[in-house]
């Protein structure tokens, strides 16, 4: 259960299955550790201590202050009423987020070892990540590679669209979860295997609320908006804004038939955010396009370096 978002669920409930693999025989269960906060602490130190992340935190800093300020949201300040209901609930949060964290750092350095690119796709509904996800595989034509792993509540049907690409792809269905945390890309990224140097994209569960608060161990995080949605998002939803490294504004095609302003959708982001970086993009017609693919290869260059 996670006592955070509120979606507790079964701990079998979610499941990562490779497209074509027999739905009775092929996939894997996760068992949800959300629910193992009262045995203390000292399951995080070990995290820390027997992977070797000390080298890490320097070299990441901009992923510590994007997470830092919603664990003080959730409990990291005094622990009044501890014996109390809310106290309680302040306390299971706050061990709920530190060992997501203590595994998104194993997760950091795991992909750093390996020359590997992890970005955590975040949106909402509809905003056409995938469309963008199998564009941008094929355009980019293996240089770099791609893989991919889907989150979604239930089904193959994203999975499906980019194993037609060619490139590796594992769906988790989170069940009734309405977020990717460190465990699940933990056991996803160990069984999907992606390629030493390449970009692993993570589209995470169409939400803007609670996948802001979990560090997946990626390298960066990208959120993506469309023109069919309202352009004061950002100033809705800042916690994902002032987390994330990059923006894109998905559908400018459609820009012509819609009520949004991109100029102001831009700025409102980046009064909440101004080390963010904005591109304006059409997924269906290319446009804009060349500056995403040019910021992947830079950054997978620089993973490799």
């Amino acid at each position: 259960m996670c006592d955070t978002c509120g979606c507790g669920q079964p701990a079998d409930a979610v499941t990562f299955r490779k497209p074509g693999e027999d739905q009775g025989h092929g996939h894997d269960h996760h068992h949800h550790h959300h629910g193992h906060h009262h045995s203390g602490h000292g399951h995080h130190h070990d995290d820390h201590h027997h992977s070797g992340l000390g080298h890490h935190h320097d070299g990441h800093g901009h992923h510590h202050s994007g997470h830092g300020h919603h664990h003080a949201d959730h409990g990291h300040g005094p622990r009044h009423d501890d014996h109390g209901r809310g106290g309680r609930t302040l306390v299971v949060e706050r061990d709920l987020l530190a060992r997501n964290d203590a595994l998104a750092e194993r997760n950091r350095g795991w992909f750093e070892a390996k020359g590997i690119t992890a970005l955590n796709l975040v949106s909402s509904p509809g905003s056409g990540k995938t469309t963008l996800l199998e564009r941008t595989i094929c355009d980019l034509g293996g240089a770099p590679p791609v893989a991919v792993i889907e989150g979604d509540q239930q089904t193959l049907n994203d999975a499906d669209r980019i194993a037609a690409t060619g490139a590796p792809v594992l769906q988790i269905n989170t069940g009734h979860g309405c977020h990717l945390d460190a465990e699940m890309i933990r056991r996803a990224s160990r069984q999907l295997a992606p390629a030493d140097g390449s970009l692993l994209m993570i589209e995470n569960v169409g939400n803007l609320v609670c996948p802001a608060l979990f560090d997946l161990g990626e390298a960066a995080k990208v959120v993506i908006i469309s023109v069919t949605e309202g352009d004061d998002k950002p100033q809705k939803y800042p916690t994902m804004f002032a987390a994330s490294d990059l923006c894109l504004i998905n559908k400018i095609d459609l820009l012509p038939y819609v009520s949004f302003d991109a100029d102001a959708c831009e700025a409102r982001a980046r009064a909440v955010n101004p080390r963010l970086t904005v591109m304006r993009v059409s997924a269906t017609t290319g446009e804009g396009l060349d500056a995403w693919y040019e910021w992947l290869r830079r950054r997978a260059a620089a993973a490799e370096g």
